[in-house]
């Protein structure tokens, strides 16, 4: 098939982006992309959905190298992939969101760990969505689809304490559908369904609530104090740590489940289920 002649360019506020997609060589035996991560090296981790209860056992990680070339594909005991993040200390995190647990792996796909207990809703998670590494070691996760809750961890594991709770209320949650750390000790939530983002403090007090989205799905700061969110619309928006929007555009056609970059470069991926692929925006210099 002849490739369109086409050169696609996307504006967050000063910043141009040059839209590639699809970007990586991704089977498409394994399942659907919901999200991606880039770790340290700036490889790549796509993170792929299949049915457990109706698709055969298949890898739900691709490793990607910066070309895009496939490196190794691995994580055939993951059930239902929702979210990962890709840690400072080489280990990638997948949140299994119908198993009720967080999967540790290390960099090369053998399982090291996790949090909650696997295929048992409630202990504590209930069909959880995301997960944020935060600078001391603790580990918040949102648990978005039973509970609506957010739990924190402690830097071996042990659950501190939870907060939030379903409703409409500012503090309360719909579905928090990803989060991420802002600061040392705040975290700021995707209330997805009552289409807002919540910031909140790390023993649960509501700091902030951020408007202005349709149905946010996904969050990544790039460590400068600069935030991105995808939503519904669909929209990109970029934001700064405090909430500012710095600029908002349409990279993909619709929607992007889950989102990450690599911040040396200020190369952004977008996970994208329809069609199923990833999104390369790269910065273009002026």
């Amino acid at each position: 098939m002849t490739k369109a002649n086409e050169n696609l360019i996307v504006a967050l506020g000063p910043r141009r982006y040059s839209v590639e997609r699809p970007f990586g060589d991704l089977p498409t035996r394994s399942g659907i992309v919901t999200d991606v991560a880039v770790d340290s090296r700036a490889h790549i981790f796509a993170l792929l959905r299949r049915d457990p209860l109706n698709n055969p056992a298949a890898p739900g990680v691709v490793e990607l190298l910066p070309d895009g070339s496939r490196l190794s594909e691995w994580g055939e005991e993951i059930s239902d992939a929702h979210m990962l993040i890709a840690g400072k200390n080489g280990k990638i995190y997948v949140v299994d969101r119908d198993a009720h647990e967080v999967i540790i792996f290390d960099s090369q796909g053998h399982r090291i760990g996790g949090l909650g207990q696997r295929h048992s809703p409630g202990t504590p998670f209930h069909h959880p969505t995301d997960l944020a590494l935060l600078p001391d070691g603790k580990i918040a996760v949102s648990d978005g689809y039973g509970n609506a809750l957010v739990h924190v961890f402690s830097d071996t594991g042990e659950l501190i304490r939870s907060f939030g709770g379903i409703g409409v209320s500012p503090g309360e949650f719909i579905t928090p559908h990803a989060i991420w750390p802002v600061g040392a000790n705040a975290v700021v939530i995707a209330d997805r369904e009552n289409h807002r983002l919540q910031v909140f403090s790390l023993d649960g007090k509501l700091l902030d609530v951020w408007s202005g989205f349709f149905r946010p799905q996904a969050i990544w700061g790039d460590g400068a104090g600069h935030l991105y969110v995808t939503d519904s619309v669909p929209s990109l928006t970029a934001l700064t740590e405090a909430g500012k929007r710095l600029g908002r555009c349409r990279p993909v056609l619709n929607g992007a489940h889950g989102i990450s970059g690599d911040a040396q470069s200020g190369i952004i991926y977008l996970a994208e289920g329809n069609p199923s692929r990833l999104t390369r925006l790269v910065p273009l210099t002026v």
